[in-house]
């Protein structure tokens, strides 16, 4: 064989390495998955787990938040966008309006959870009292106008801690405690994420702040919340977020271009089964559906 063969035969073989690399990545399935914070964590470990059921297919997880996954899903640029509120009217009209068709998946519950510093002494907090420190024309400024001392906080004033307006988590603790017309405080620490909001709270005595439940930790303190003055409050937690019974006990969604097909319907299918669901239950979410776990 002449120099000219060999380098010919050379060209070929390197030619049909790259071409078989390129089909070993093009063949490989990438399912983009974007959205809300409060999710982003179970999201991850969906991720994770998923490589070892098929290694062909890769979930990229990303947060922003609620917002930030719906307008990837209105402008179809994501394939599955996760939600802790359900898509407004006008979403929904403008996704179909650029050719998308939602359709919306509830994945697990939670419970939003409101967090304070371990030294508060309050235990229990009603609607009427989180409208007071959150609500815009709210009278609560201070811990003394709800008649507490809190240790360590000498200026007495309430630090609220809040989350950006794109947060599902934001939207729903509004509408649910605030009431649908309702508006938050001027003066808030808005945060970027539920983590932010924890960690705040647990180095601040004067704060209160609301979150996923998944975000508590030894550290922090969980006010037991009544819907009514005077009616008997209701712990967070997963059983309660289960039955519905805790008052700001809010479902979890995936949103899809249409109803769900080959890959992307495989996934769903396997988070929705138990393996799926026990993941999220350690995450401390609580099941779209009962659940049998190790």
């Amino acid at each position: 064989m002449n120099k000219k063969q060999i380098l010919g035969s050379c060209i070929l073989i390197s030619g049909l390495g790259l071409l078989s690399l390129s089909s070993s990545v093009s063949a490989r399935t990438v399912i983009q998955n974007k959205g809300s914070d409060t999710l982003v964590n179970v999201a991850q470990a969906w991720a994770e787990e998923y490589r070892n059921v098929d290694k062909d297919v890769a979930i990229a997880v990303s947060g922003g938040g609620s917002g930030t996954g719906i307008a990837a899903m209105i402008n179809g640029t994501v394939d599955i966008a996760n939600a802790s509120r359900s898509m407004k009217g006008k979403e929904i009209k403008l996704a179909k309006s650029k050719g998308q068709n939602p359709i919306q998946h509830i994945v697990g519950y939670d419970a939003l959870s409101v967090f304070l510093h371990k030294d508060n002494p309050s235990d229990t907090l009603s609607f009427a009292q989180l409208k007071e420190i959150f609500g815009r024309d709210g009278k609560a400024v201070k811990w003394s106008d709800l008649g507490l001392k809190v240790p360590g906080c000498k200026q007495d004033k309430i630090v609220v801690v809040s989350r950006q307006n794109n947060s599902g988590t934001y939207a729903f603790f509004k509408k649910a405690v605030l009431g649908k017309k309702g508006k938050f405080r001027q003066g808030t620490l808005d945060m970027h994420g539920s983590k932010d909001v924890v960690d705040l709270v647990e180095k601040t005595p004067c704060a209160i702040g609301y979150s996923g439940l998944a975000y508590a930790n030894d550290h922090i303190k969980m006010s037991c919340v009544a819907q009514e003055a005077g009616k008997p409050c209701v712990n967070p937690s997963v059983a309660t977020a289960s039955d519905r019974s805790y008052p700001i006990a809010r479902p979890l969604f995936m949103y899809t271009n249409g109803e769900p097909k080959g890959e992307i319907k495989k996934y769903l299918d396997w988070i929705m089964s138990d393996k799926g669901q026990c993941i999220l239950l350690k995450k401390g979410y609580a099941p779209a559906k009962d659940v049998k776990c190790d």
